[in-house]
C-alpha cells in the first residue's frame, strides 16, 4: 500500500475526529432519551479527550519542527549573505566531491550498452546505404536522364 501524504493523513485524522464527535453527540442525545447509560457516555468522552490530546501533541511537535526549520533557514540566509572566501582550488575540490557521488556503471553495463550502440550503428549504416543505392540514386539518374532529353 502506498504511503499517505501529510494532507491525506490530516484529512483522515479530521474525519476520525468528526466521527468521534458525532458518536458523542449521538450518545448524549441517547442519554437524554435514557436509551444508554451514563458510563457509555463517559467512555466516549474519555476517547474524545484522548483523541484531542494526541492531536494537540502532534500539533505541538509540528509547530516546534516548523520553528526549528525557520531558524535553520534564517541561519542559512545569514550564511549566504556573507561571501565565503574560496580557496584557490575550491573548484577542484567540488569536482572531486561530485565525482564521488556519481554512480559509475559496472563492466557488464558498459559491455551491454556498447553492444547496443554498435548494433544500432550497423543497422542504420545498412539502412542508409540501401536507401542511397536503391531509392535515391535511381531517382537522381532518372531526373538527370530527363534533363538530358530536354536539351
Amino acid at each position: 500500500m502506498a504511503k499517505k501524504s501529510k494532507t491525506q493523513r490530516a484529512k483522515a485524522s479530521a474525519a476520525r475526529a468528526a466521527r468521534k464527535e458525532q458518536q458523542l453527540r449521538d450518545a448524549q442525545i441517547a442519554a437524554e432519551a435514557n436509551e444508554i447509560s451514563e458510563a457509555e457516555v463517559d467512555t466516549l468522552e474519555d476517547a474524545k479527550k484522548k483523541l484531542f490530546k494526541r492531536s494537540e501533541k502532534k500539533d505541538a511537535s509540528v509547530s516546534n519542527a516548523k520553528q526549528e526549520k525557520a531558524q535553520e533557514k534564517s541561519v542559512a540566509k545569514k550564511a549566504e549573505k556573507k561571501p565565503a572566501k574560496k580557496s584557490r582550488f575550491q573548484f577542484l575540490k567540488d569536482v572531486k566531491l561530485e565525482l564521488k557521488r556519481v554512480t559509475w556503471p559496472t563492466k557488464q553495463d558498459v559491455l551491454r550498452w556498447s553492444v547496443v550502440v554498435v548494433v544500432a550503428l550497423l543497422f542504420f549504416g545498412v539502412y542508409v546505404a540501401l536507401l542511397d543505392n536503391v531509392v535515391i540514386t535511381p531517382v537522381l539518374v532518372g531526373i538527370s536522364g530527363l534533363a538530358g532529353l530536354g536539351a
